[in-house]
């Protein structure tokens, strides 16, 4: 029986971007012409129309991680706690983009992934700005089509009204922002259902009507394992972050004031030692609640 998502998921991938995004992608794969197999762009500034003062959000698909940094610890680093996170700017703008192997990209999108961030975020509009050839192409398109699966078949357990698209995006949204530590002011998941409610029908109706992968026998304990994992995750990658991220505390700072309308200041020591400047800001958000 054809797919009835997977052209979807295609026609979108495929749409029209920011042409200055699109340049930004090219100008990232050439920073790894031994590796870069795609470039997706993601997030919410895919939806803004000035991309000033902004920070853009990349993932960059490598063929594998020693041959993105060869026999560099980032290698280990990113295959043991995918993924690694840069900073990057072009042309005026800036960006930070995350790095993932064909392999992990394509796990990380399906049932077997051991936590929300990668299938979570492209459940939700994106575009391959950038791909090495037509096999890079197909198989980010093949890792893109099942990450709205995974959410929705994760999600039908744990929702009231299981044959209702929405109603499933809705539950997993919410179930997903609580499995990660999220700067987002309270309501935000629900909110993009809300920004583009057609998208979401037409999709989850698709991906319904392809059958959706079983889900979970016990999908409560599931649900409890991916929120435990994905929030010592949070906190481990934002250490790694520390180390590979320049100005990696201002942009946590930046991101957490954007979203959460707080107005956390970075004062030099934390600069000096952002590892632990960032741990010192965890209890004070969470008692806050500009983090979850």
């Amino acid at each position: 029986m054809p797919s009835q998502l997977l052209p979807l998921v295609t026609a979108e991938l495929s749409a029209p971007a920011d042409p200055r995004a699109a340049a930004m992608a090219g100008a990232l794969a050439a920073k790894y012409p031994q590796a870069a197999r795609a470039v997706l762009f993601y997030g919410s500034c895919l939806r803004e129309q000035n991309l000033e003062g902004l920070m853009l959000d990349f993932y960059l698909i490598v063929s594998d991680y020693p041959a993105a940094y060869g026999q560099s610890w980032l290698a280990r680093a990113n295959r043991l706690i995918p993924p690694n996170v840069f900073p990057f700017e072009h042309q005026g703008l800036i960006a930070k983009y995350a790095v993932l192997s064909e392999a992990d990209f394509a796990r990380l999108n399906g049932m077997e992934a051991d936590n929300v961030s990668v299938w979570a975020r492209f459940a939700q509009p994106s575009r391959l700005l950038w791909a090495a050839d037509d096999l890079a192409r197909q198989r980010a398109v093949a890792a893109v089509a099942q990450a709205a699966p995974t959410l929705l078949a994760l999600a039908r357990p744990m929702a009231e009204g299981q044959g209702d698209a929405l109603v499933l995006w809705r539950t997993g949204f919410t179930l997903t922002y609580n499995a990660e530590l999220r700067a987002e002011k309270k309501g935000r998941s629900l909110s993009i259902v809300d920004a583009d409610p057609e998208r979401y029908r037409r999709v989850g109706e698709a991906a319904l009507a392809d059958g959706l992968p079983s889900s979970p026998a016990d999908a409560p304990a599931r649900w409890r394992g991916l929120q435990r994992r994905g929030k010592r995750l949070s906190v481990i990658r934002l250490a790694k972050a520390s180390f590979t991220y320049a100005g990696g505390i201002d942009y946590l700072a930046w991101k957490i004031n954007r979203h959460a309308g707080t107005q956390i200041a970075i004062k030099p020591w934390q600069r000096r030692w952002p590892l632990l400047g960032a741990l010192t800001l965890l209890p004070r958000l969470f008692r806050g609640g500009a983090i979850r």
